[in-house]
C-alpha cells in the first residue's frame, strides 16, 4: 500500500472518530443539563411569544438530521394572555421536532434550519373585535434584528414538515373561517436577497374555506394535493404561488394565486384553470347556498373553467370572475334538456363597480348561445341573469324552424303538420323556484303555411298564416290566414294590456279581433261547442303556470274574444246566408251574440242571444227578426225547426217573423229534440199550403169537392207557444182559398196529446177574397154550418179528426 495512502485513511478514521466523539459529548451534555438546554429553547422563544409557552419534554437524536442535531420537543402548548376569555389554544403540538445547528448550539445559541409538526392543533381566532391570538407573537424589530450579527441566519429556516396537523382560521370579525386537516405539508426554503422562494407539497383534507359564513363555506370536505412552488419579494411585499397540478377531490387545476401579507387589507387573488370538469364536482366546490341550486343544473360532459377570486383577508365578499366557454354539450335544466349546446357563460358579483360585492349586484351572462330543446332550434345572441337576490333575466331570443319541431312541446294543446315559424323577441322575466316567471316579451312571431289542429275542440286548420308583434304590454296580430276545409278566415288582432293579464288574470283578456271571409262553413267549427274547451280548463292551472304550454292553454281557454265579422257566404247544412255582419263575444262559457246581420231565403236575419256551454251540450236564447224570407227555403234551411209536419215541402210564401226562444244544442250543432221553449210570432203572405196531412184529412171527409192539396192563403198571422213538445196554437184565423178555420190548441210533436179544435163553416170562401168590406167578409165566415172539429192523436200517434 502507497504510503499516502496510508496516511490518508489514518486521517480519515481520526476525523471519524473525532466526529463520533462529539455527538456523543453533545448527547450526552443534552441528557444531563436537559433543564438548562430547555431553558436555553424557552429563553429564545419567549423572544417572540407573548404569552404562555409550555414543552412537556425533551428528547435529542443525532441521526434524524445527521450531520446537524435534533431536539425532539413533546407536548409544546402555545396560549395568548387572554386564553381564558376565548378559550383558543394557538399550538398545541404532540411533537415538534427541531433540527439546530450544532456548533451553535455548542456556543450557547439557537440556530433552526428544519422543523417537522406532527399531531398537532392550530388555532388561529380573532373575535368580533377584532382581536387575534396570534398577539402572541412578539412584533420584531427588523433594524434591531438585522443589527445583530447572524441573526439572519438563526431566522432563516430551510426545509419543514407537517403531518396530521389541524389547521383552523376562524375570523368572527370578517366572518370568515378556513380549517384544514394537513395530511402532510413539506417544503424547502431558499432566501437570496430579494425575499425568499421554495417548493412546498401539499396534502390536505379541506373542511371550510369561508370567505363569508354567512354565506357558507368554499371547498366542504374536499382532498387537495399539489406540488407548489412559492417566493416572497421583499421589495413589493407580494407573495407568489403556482401549481400546474392543484388536484381537488381528483379534478386537476392549474393555480397562479397572489398575497399581500403586509398592511391592513391583506389582500389575495387566486386564478384557477380546468380544461375540464364534471358540473356536479364545479358546483361541490361553491359553498351550501350555491351549490343546491347549481345541483338542480346539470352538462351531460366535463366543461372548461377560469375562475379568478380576489379579496382582503380583512373582511368582505371576494371579487368573482369565473368563464367557461361550452361546447356541443347538453344542457340540464329543471323541467328540460337542451341538446347541442354552444355558448359563453360569464358569472360575476360585481356587475356596477359603483356598488359593494354580492348577489345583488351579480350577473350570469350568456352569449352566442344554441342548442336544441326538443326538435326546437334556439339562438340567444345575449342573454343575463341579474341579481341573484331577486333574480331577473332578460335576452334575445330568435329562431327559425320547420312547425313540426313544436310538436313535443305543444302538441297537448296544436299539433302541426307543416309550416315554418320565426321568432325575433326580446324577453325580461323574474325566476322564481328556477323558473321564468311573467316573462314582459317584446318583439316578433310569425307562422307560415301551416296546417294544424288545435286538439281541445279538434278543429283542423290549413294553410294559415300570422303575425304576433309584442309593443309595451299590448299584443297586435295581423295578417292572419286561417283555412279549415272550406272555411276561409282573414283576421286582425289587438290586445291592451296583454301581458298583465296573462298571467294575473286571463279571463279578462279581451281579443279585439276584425274577421273577415269569404265563406264560412259553420259545421267545420262546431268543436267549440263540444265541451272539451270546459274539460281543459279545469285541467288546467287557475293561475300563474310554471309551465308555458300550460298557461298559454289555460290562457286560450279562459281568454274572451270581441269579434267583429263579415263573411260574405255562411254555410251550415242547407243554410246559406250572404253579406253577414255579425258582433259576438265568445269567452270559456259560451258565446253572447250581440247582432247578426244576414241575407237568407231572399229576405234577411236580425239575430241576438247567447249560448252557454257545457260539458255534455249547450243551452241557448235567441231572439230573432225575420223579415220577408221565402219560407219554403227557410223551413228546409233549419230542418223545419225540429217540426215533424208542417214540412218545409208543405210552404210557400214570404214569411216575418219575430221569435223568443231558449234550447239545448248538442256538440254537433243539432237541436235536442224536444228542448225548446218560447215564442213565435209568425207573419205569412201570398203563402200555400200544399199537401199539408191534417187538411187533407179533414178535406177527405168534408169537403171531397174542393182543392185541399193546394190551399192558398193570403195573409196568415199566428202566435205559437213552444214548450218542449207541445207546441200551443193560439186562436188563428185561417183565411185561404179551400176552406176558413178558427184553430185553437196544442199540438204534440210526441204524438200522444195532441187537441187541436178547429171551427170550420162548411160554405166554400173561394170568391171571399174578392169581397172588400172586412165586416161584410166576416158575416159570410160564419154562414151557413159551422162544423166543430177536433184533431188528436190515434192509437199509433197519428192524427185522427172528429167532431169536438
Amino acid at each position: 500500500m502507497p504510503k499516502w495512502l496510508k496516511t490518508s485513511l489514518k486521517i480519515l478514521g481520526l476525523l471519524i472518530v473525532l466526529l463520533l466523539v462529539v455527538l456523543i459529548s453533545l448527547t450526552l451534555y443534552v441528557n444531563t443539563h436537559k433543564a438548562k438546554v430547555l431553558a436555553l429553547i424557552n429563553t429564545e422563544l419567549k423572544k417572540n411569544v407573548d404569552g404562555q409557552i409550555v414543552i412537556g419534554d425533551m428528547s435529542s437524536s443525532f441521526f434524524t438530521s445527521f450531520p446537524g442535531y435534533s431536539l425532539i420537543l413533546k407536548n409544546v402548548l402555545i396560549r395568548d394572555k387572554r386564553f381564558a376569555e376565548h378559550k383558543h389554544t394557538l399550538l398545541n403540538a404532540k411533537t415538534l421536532d427541531v433540527s439546530v445547528n450544532t456548533a451553535a448550539l455548542l456556543h450557547g445559541t439557537l440556530s433552526v434550519s428544519h422543523i417537522d409538526i406532527s399531531d398537532a392543533d392550530i388555532d388561529l381566532f380573532t373575535d368580533s373585535t377584532g382581536y387575534s391570538n396570534a398577539s402572541v407573537f412578539k412584533k420584531s424589530d427588523k433594524k434591531k434584528a438585522d443589527d445583530k450579527n447572524g441573526s439572519s441566519a438563526s431566522a432563516e429556516l430551510g426545509k419543514f414538515n407537517l403531518s396530521n396537523v389541524n389547521l383552523s382560521i376562524d375570523n368572527r370579525k370578517a366572518k370568515k373561517l378556513f380549517k384544514f386537516d394537513v395530511h402532510k405539508l413539506n417544503g424547502e426554503m431558499n432566501f437570496p436577497d430579494s425575499g425568499w422562494n421554495g417548493k412546498i407539497h401539499l396534502d390536505v383534507m379541506s373542511r371550510s374555506l369561508g370567505f363569508n359564513m354567512q354565506k357558507g363555506a368554499f371547498l366542504k370536505d374536499k382532498a387537495i394535493e399539489a406540488d407548489m412552488t412559492a417566493g416572497y419579494n421583499e421589495k413589493s411585499g407580494k407573495i407568489n404561488v403556482a401549481s400546474d397540478n392543484l388536484s381537488i377531490s381528483g379534478d386537476v387545476f392549474k393555480l397562479r394565486a397572489l398575497f399581500s401579507p403586509d398592511g391592513s387589507s391583506r389582500k389575495f387573488s387566486f386564478h384557477l384553470v380546468s380544461d375540464g370538469i364534471a358540473w356536479k364536482s364545479a358546483s361541490s366546490i361553491v359553498a351550501a347556498n350555491i351549490s343546491k341550486t347549481l345541483y338542480k343544473f346539470g352538462f351531460e360532459k366535463p366543461i372548461p373553467l377560469d375562475a379568478r377570486i380576489s379579496g382582503s383577508f380583512g373582511g368582505g365578499d371576494p371579487l368573482l370572475y369565473i368563464t367557461s366557454v361550452i361546447q356541443n354539450n347538453k344542457l340540464i335544466i329543471p323541467g328540460a334538456e337542451i341538446t347541442n349546446c354552444n355558448f359563453n357563460v360569464l358569472f360575476t358579483n360585481q356587475v356596477d363597480k359603483a356598488k359593494p360585492l354580492g348577489d345583488p349586484n351579480s350577473v350570469i351572462k350568456l352569449t352566442k348561445f344554441t342548442g336544441t330543446y326538443k326538435n326546437l332550434p334556439i339562438r340567444i345572441d345575449t342573454g343575463s341573469i341579474i341579481n341573484l337576490e331577486t333574480p331577473i333575466a332578460t335576452g334575445n331570443f330568435v329562431s327559425k324552424f320547420s312547425l313540426t319541431n313544436l310538436n313535443d312541446i305543444t302538441g297537448r294543446v296544436v299539433r302541426f303538420t307543416s309550416g315554418s315559424a320565426a321568432l325575433n323577441l326580446r324577453y325580461k322575466a323574474d325566476i322564481i323556484n328556477l323558473r321564468l316567471n311573467k316573462p314582459v316579451v317584446a318583439g316578433d312571431i310569425a307562422f307560415k303555411n301551416a296546417d294544424m289542429v288545435y286538439v281541445p275542440e279538434n278543429l283542423h286548420l290549413k294553410n294559415t298564416s300570422l303575425a304576433m308583434h309584442f309593443i309595451k304590454n299590448d299584443l297586435v296580430l295581423n295578417n292572419i290566414r286561417l283555412q279549415s276545409g272550406r272555411s276561409i278566415v282573414l283576421m286582425n288582432g289587438h290586445v291592451n294590456n296583454f301581458l298583465n293579464l296573462y298571467y294575473n288574470a286571463p279571463e279578462k283578456i279581451i281579443v279585439d279581433w276584425q274577421i273577415n271571409s269569404p265563406q264560412m262553413y259553420l259545421a267545420e267549427f262546431m268543436g267549440f261547442l263540444s265541451g272539451h274547451k270546459k274539460a281543459s280548463v279545469k285541467a288546467a292551472s287557475r293561475g300563474n303556470s310554471g309551465n308555458v304550454i300550460d298557461q298559454l292553454s289555460n290562457v286560450v281557454d279562459r281568454a274572451q274574444a270581441d269579434m267583429h265579422m263579415h263573411v260574405a257566404n255562411v254555410h251550415y247544412k242547407k243554410f246559406l246566408a250572404k253579406d253577414m255582419n255579425a258582433e259576438l263575444l265568445m269567452s270559456e262559457d259560451g258565446i253572447i251574440i250581440k247582432s247578426i246581420n244576414l241575407k237568407h231565403a231572399d229576405g234577411s236575419l236580425l239575430i241576438k242571444g247567447n249560448l252557454i256551454k257545457s260539458d255534455v251540450s249547450n243551452r241557448f236564447a235567441i231572439n230573432t227578426v225575420v223579415n220577408n224570407v221565402d219560407v219554403r227555403e227557410f223551413f228546409e234551411s233549419f230542418d223545419n225547426f225540429g217540426l215533424q209536419s208542417p214540412t218545409y215541402q208543405n210552404l210557400k210564401g214570404h214569411l216575418s217573423a219575430s221569435t223568443n226562444i231558449n234550447g239545448v244544442m248538442k256538440s254537433d250543432g243539432s237541436i235536442v229534440k224536444n228542448s225548446i221553449n218560447g215564442k213565435v210570432g209568425i207573419s205569412l203572405v201570398n203563402g200555400a199550403l200544399i199537401d199539408f196531412g191534417v187538411l187533407k184529412s179533414v178535406g177527405k171527409y168534408a169537403f171531397p169537392f174542393r182543392r185541399m192539396g193546394y190551399i192558398t192563403i193570403p195573409r196568415l198571422d199566428a202566435v205559437f207557444d213552444i214548450k218542449g213538445s207541445d207546441i200551443v196554437i193560439n186562436p188563428i184565423k185561417l183565411s185561404s182559398s179551400a176552406i176558413n178555420a178558427d184553430i185553437a190548441g196544442t199540438y204534440d210533436m210526441k204524438g200522444k196529446n195532441t187537441d187541436i179544435k178547429f171551427d170550420v163553416p162548411l160554405r166554400n170562401p173561394k170568391n171571399d177574397s174578392t169581397i172588400t168590406d172586412n165586416a161584410e167578409r166576416l158575416k159570410k165566415r160564419y154562414k151557413g154550418i159551422v162544423l166543430h172539429l177536433a184533431a188528436r192523436n190515434n192509437e199509433t200517434g197519428g192524427i185522427k179528426v172528429g167532431f169536438q
